[in-house]
């Protein structure tokens, strides 16, 4: 609570409205890069609205599973109506032509529209405010929509703005009864939507949306902008005809959302010129309660238990409007600018466009100790919780900008063994299906996989922070990891890798390598914490699985899938952490590989072993970061742009695609692409060095 008084007391004096700066409206860096859907509002992975459309009129937004969560938007000029967002609607003729859409740039934190609307123009930016240094403004729910419009020729023309939410943000299916109504509070206005049942956390899966919780459009009482409740098709009417919103019908009860009713904002900006006007609205979402945690519900971080209200949050977003603004843009500058020094601009585009995805993939919260938890969901897969193997791939970013919510993936994990709940010699896969973590559901174990997991990630956090205490609280639990990979890992048996979607395999070779890294990740540790012999007997050990696997895994110019498979071969990615640590081990396994690789390569990139033409990018990426220079590496990274940028499948990121037809399998919107900075992390280190080979 202090945290918050205290960012309260700088904010304050900040204004209220948009500052007349040009600053928000141009992104920092413009960006090329076509998004195969286009990240608008998130914060979560229950809210979370894109735009799969070249153009943001072009289609319905949805949520990342492809259900509807329509958003509309228009702008009248001197009474002819221009729709910006949304598709036209049947019943509402009359609701504007199309603008015409100039330019989309997808920044980390926000995303730009421009629009020509007859003799005006619209720029709109979405912010959301997931800073990763600020772990109250990366978890509040509550998304800015700004907006400036100015006349392209000398004459002043009449402007007003109309943008419509619907109930469809707060259903899973659109028979679920809502109930919404207008709030006044501490003098802004809120309109607000949910269901009657309320079902906290009740409703877990895969491709599923939020049906407990409430929906808020706020903005402030002033002349221009007003908010209400009405129907929807009759809203737009009234708004196309007169420019106005209908007076609100008081609290409105849906049967269902299929016949549904607008949650509109208005702002009559009146005479606009050449200088423009601005303005700014908020939707947020507050879910009341986050997940389900070992049997108890859990609020959101930023509730603080229950001490901050969501009108506190809106206040506060309000009152601080302008100077989070100026640290989402410092922030997005600060990533382009990371990506683009470790491997070039369409690098750092893929890095804009990922980073959005990867934290509102997660939900942030403390468990009833204290302890920060961070859980991942497993999108478009099977709506796993705080899944170990996601949490692997996703860990770049978060080394890069802030291990303590790295650390809130794998607290839980650790914590579920030390409760004697999981009692086995390796670390559980996943805690149950989102948003309910009470326990691993996946019906098959990764031994070697989530052990090696568990170990190179606590080693990783313990080289980033320069102290191993993180390691000492469950030392163990890791001794006890670190042996069942010295006695199992060598050459695995017939089990399931984090690429469990190509099935068992016996004796795989990447596999074997994580068991390795794992082995030596124990012995870093050991030797920061001051244990020299266990640390030697370890890493002895690892350096001598490492010279068999080269013996056993050998097959010519390359090395194979599997050791019992002649004429196979896989991406080693795993065995980038023996470059990142310096232990050189693989050294001349990873230039062999490396060469081999480029012979491999499709259209749309490296597929992930011999069996089949798709890949996973995540692993793509670790794969390339392991290139000696950055024109090396970005051999690999480009075919990735491209299938970012051509890919048919118009959705939310994927991670899991073809390299020939640059189609897009079942997983998106996953947190696994935090994977994509495994370079930035390399580069930070020294470890690829700029110029030619």
């Amino acid at each position: 609570m202090k945290k918050i008084i205290a960012l309260c007391v700088v904010l304050c004096g900040l204004l209220q409205s948009v500052s007349a700066t040009e600053d928000f409206f141009k992104p920092v860096r413009n960006t090329g890069l076509r998004a195969p859907a286009v990240p608008l509002l998130m914060s979560d992975p229950f809210f979370s609205v894109w735009s799969p459309c070249n153009n943001l009129y072009d289609g319905v937004t949805t949520h990342w599973s492809k259900a509807a969560k329509p958003l509309s938007g228009a702008v009248r000029v001197d009474g002819e109506t221009y729709r910006f967002m949304g598709t036209a609607d049947s019943t509402c003729l009359s609701f504007g032509r199309a603008a015409v859409q100039k330019s989309v740039n997808v920044l980390p934190t926000q995303t730009y529209y421009t629009f020509v609307c007859g003799q005006v123009e619209l720029d709109l930016v979405f912010t959301v405010p997931l800073l990763p240094d600020d772990l109250d403004l990366l978890s509040t729910p509550i998304n800015y929509v700004s907006y400036r419009v100015r006349a392209l020729d000398k004459k002043a023309h009449a402007v007003q703005l109309y943008f419509e939410v619907t109930p469809w943000m707060a259903v899973n299916t659109v028979n679920q009864p809502t109930v919404a109504n207008v709030i006044s509070q501490g003098g802004m206005t809120y309109l607000r939507c949910g269901t009657i049942e309320q079902a906290y956390t009740a409703h877990i899966g895969d491709a599923v949306g939020i049906d407990w919780g409430y929906v808020y459009v706020a903005g402030h009482h002033n002349a221009r902008t007003s908010l209400s409740l009405n129907g929807s098709s009759e809203m737009k009417e009234a708004f196309a005809h007169t420019g106005r919103l209908l007076p609100t019908r008081g609290e409105i009860v849906n049967r269902d959302t299929i016949n549904t009713h607008a949650m509109a904002y208005s702002d009559d900006m009146g005479t606009v010129d050449k200088n423009g006007k601005t303005g700014f609205m908020m939707i947020g979402y507050d879910d009341v309660y986050s997940v389900e945690y070992m049997y108890s519900r859990r609020m959101a971080y930023w509730k603080h238990g229950g001490e901050v209200s969501i009108f506190d949050a809106f206040e506060r977003a309000a009152s601080g409007y302008e100077s989070v603004m100026r640290r989402c843009r410092d922030f997005d500058e600060l990533l382009y600018a990371d990506g683009e020094q470790a491997g070039g601009a369409k690098y750092a585009e893929l890095l804009s466009l990922s980073y959005r995805q990867v934290i509102a993939a997660h939900k942030l919260f403390t468990d009833e100790k204290g302890n920060l938890m961070f859980f991942s969901k497993e999108n478009g897969s099977n709506g796993c919780i705080n899944t170990v193997d996601l949490t692997y791939p996703s860990a770049p970013l978060f080394l890069v900008y802030n291990p303590e919510l790295l650390k809130g993936m794998m607290t839980s994990i650790f914590e579920y063994s030390a409760s004697g709940r999981w009692n086995k010699p390796f670390p559980a896969h996943d805690l149950g299906t989102y948003p309910q973590a009470n326990g691993q559901i996946y019906e098959g174990d990764m031994p070697i996989e989530e052990g090696g997991n568990m170990l190179i990630l606590t080693a990783a956090i313990a080289k980033a922070e320069g102290n191993a205490s993180y390691a000492a609280r469950y030392w163990n639990l890791l001794t006890i990891w670190t042996d069942y990979l010295v006695e199992y890992g060598q050459d695995p048996e017939n089990q399931l890798c984090t690429d469990d979607f190509a099935g068992h395999w016996a004796h795989n070779a990447n596999l074997s390598v994580k068991a390795i890294m794992g082995v030596a990740a124990y012995s870093e540790m050991a030797r920061m914490l001051g244990l020299t012999e266990t640390a030697d007997k370890y890493m002895d050990t690892a350096r001598r699985m490492a010279e068999k696997w080269k013996k056993d895994a050998a097959d010519g110019d390359h090395y194979r899938l599997a050791f019992d498979r002649a004429g196979t071969w896989s991406q080693k990615y795993n065995m980038v952490w023996d470059k990142i640590w310096g232990l050189n081990m693989f050294t001349e396994v990873i230039d062999k590989e490396l060469a081999y690789y480029l012979t491999k390569q499709n259209k749309y990139g490296l597929p992930l072993d011999c069996r089949k033409e798709y890949t996973k990018s995540d692993w793509i990426l670790w794969t390339a970061s392991m290139a000696p220079t950055q024109d090396m590496m970005r051999k690999f990274i480009d075919p990735v742009y491209d299938f970012v940028n051509e890919t048919p499948t118009r959705q939310a990121l994927g991670d899991w695609h073809e390299t020939v037809s640059g189609e897009s399998y079942h997983f998106r919107a996953r947190s696994v692409v935090g994977g994509y900075w495994m370079p930035v992390l390399m580069y930070k280190q020294g470890l690829i060095s700029t110029g030619n080979q």
